[in-house]
């Protein structure tokens, strides 16, 4: 009878809209189409990249990110995956950034945050919170601070420490203030998972990555990540496509490093962001190193260990399928001059194997083969050398050269 009356009232809506009688305003929103325009992967920051409790009560946090793609219509989405018990919300603001660098803002676009029409909220142990949508007018490309007021500090922080992007705390909730020029700064992101927007024609791709993919070596507030230089090709072409960075630094397939593994965060940072359409999938380079790190493996090991990632990405090629999502392979970029993993012949061999299955049609929907484009055509086992930053990553031009590496018409 439930699923009857369901269907009876969506009818009614229906029959009202094509006799262009008004829609209620809840019935309006169940029809806007949101599409993620940023978003970053969560975890539980290590103790080095912890705020102190004193720091986060009774404060205001501002953080500054950037929407990949224009929008009029916005929503946030704030995150307690990992808290241990409810997340108070004081008070909660968004507006434009005066300046990439700082805390300041534009006055004129500042907009209050609301949940359920009230300026608080109380966000569950392991939920996430979406506010309610407000109209604020963006370009592609623009900077926006998301001010949050902590009454309590959170009991457990859930974080993303790669922010690249400076953070700024005052005591007090200056949610509205339109400068905090005494604030203390960090480098890191902190209970926000998202920001949305209401498009009909927009879309997003998921880049599922590690440290390459976060940006290891970009300085803060410079956006040179490659994902970043990727957004920028995409804009250039007309295509309105948002890139979702889901890179964790140290994050393998298979096992936690300073984050979940990547199945284990594949349906929160892939499947749940509205309007994705694709997925690319970099990962595995720390699965390869870490096995051989400390000791040599046993070639049992190694053979495990090449039939588990495979395993794994073959799982989210599924998952990405069955929604709908073209799922997209990258090739590990070579690392033979690493000092932090020091591979051998035998890492190699288990970095073609995994490569060459990546490789293989069929496995993926479409690859990207960033291993092509960035090995060292004289010592393919290193990267090239304008290209590397210390051996395992790349520098700030090899991430330029990654986003040239990728064929857009796939991703059309």
């Amino acid at each position: 009878m439930a699923g009857l009356a369901r269907w009876a009232m969506f009818a009614t809506l229906w029959m009202l809209a094509a006799t262009g009688v008004a829609l209620p305003a809840s019935a309006q929103q169940t029809r806007e189409r949101w599409v993620a325009a940023w978003a970053t992967s969560q975890l539980v920051p290590n103790e080095a990249n912890t705020l102190p409790p004193e720091t986060l009560t009774d404060a205001t946090l501002r953080q500054v990110v950037r929407v990949q793609i224009a929008g009029k219509r916005l929503r946030v989405r704030f995150s307690n995956a990992f808290g241990t018990a409810p997340l108070a919300i004081g008070a909660a603001t968004i507006a434009r950034s005066a300046d990439l660098a700082s805390p300041r803002i534009d006055p004129a676009t500042l907009r209050v945050l609301r949940f359920g029409g009230k300026p608080s909220a109380m966000i569950p142990a392991g939920a996430e919170y979406w506010s309610d949508p407000v109209d604020l007018a963006v370009p592609a490309g623009a900077d926006l601070t998301l001010s949050i007021h902590f009454p309590q500090a959170p009991a457990q922080q859930t974080s993303h420490p790669g922010s690249r992007a400076t953070s700024y705390t005052v005591h007090g909730d200056q949610t509205a203030a339109t400068d905090l020029p005494n604030a203390a700064k960090v480098d890191r992101w902190y209970q926000i998972g998202g920001i949305e927007t209401v498009d009909a024609r927009a879309a997003a791709v998921v880049v599922l990555g590690d440290s390459i993919t976060d940006g290891y070596g970009v300085q803060p507030n410079t956006n040179a990540r490659w994902t970043d230089a990727l957004q920028t090709r995409l804009r250039a072409a007309g295509m309105k496509l948002a890139v979702l960075n889901a890179g964790i630094g140290g994050g393998r397939l298979l096992n936690d490093g300073l984050g979940p593994n990547a199945l284990a965060r594949f349906d929160r940072d892939v499947l749940s962001p509205p309007g994705v359409t694709h997925l690319i999938v970099l990962e595995g380079v720390n699965d390869l190193g870490v096995l051989t790190r400390e000791a040599p493996a046993s070639p049992q090991a190694h053979a495990a260990l090449v039939e588990g990632m495979i395993g794994a990405y073959r799982q989210m090629v599924a998952r990405a399928r069955a929604h709908g999502i073209k799922a997209i392979g990258a090739t590990i970029l070579p690392y033979g001059r690493s000092d932090y993993y020091h591979p051998d012949a035998q890492n190699e061999a288990d970095r073609a194997a995994v490569n060459a299955w990546i490789r293989a049609p069929g496995n993926f929907d479409a690859v990207i083969d960033l291993d092509a484009a960035m090995r060292d055509p004289a010592r393919p086992t290193f990267l090239r050398a304008e290209f590397d930053n210390d051996g395992l990553h790349p520098s700030i031009a090899g991430y330029a050269a990654m986003a040239a590496a990728v064929p857009l018409a796939m991703l059309r």
